[in-house]
């Protein structure tokens, strides 16, 4: 089973792109003007379960943007996904 430096070694660089990835998206998002977007917020969000102290992050946070509706849509505005749950009408997230 490896160890921490070894889990460091193979995928430091990796995770440390991701982040920088995820901070320029919210540059990206913060220069520019129109109404705040669910899926920033949703995603600014759940930023505080990755500092937890807790073995399952990666699915709490798959939990935490996951639509869990069970309401059936009479039909699909398009095939695919939007990623976090859109927020109810006349509501927020």
């Amino acid at each position: 089973m490896p160890d921490k430096k070894k889990i460091a070694d193979l995928h430091f660089m990796d995770a440390r792109c991701k982040l920088i990835d995820l901070a320029a998206f919210f540059d990206r998002m913060d220069r520019h003007e129109g109404a705040a977007d669910y899926r920033d917020q949703a995603l600014r969000a759940a930023l505080p379960i990755l500092l937890e102290n807790r073995g399952d992050r990666a699915k709490a946070v798959l939990d935490f943007l996951s639509d869990e509706s069970t309401e059936l849509l009479e039909s699909a505005p398009f095939q695919g996904a939007f990623g976090a749950p859109m927020p109810k009408k006349g509501g927020a997230a």
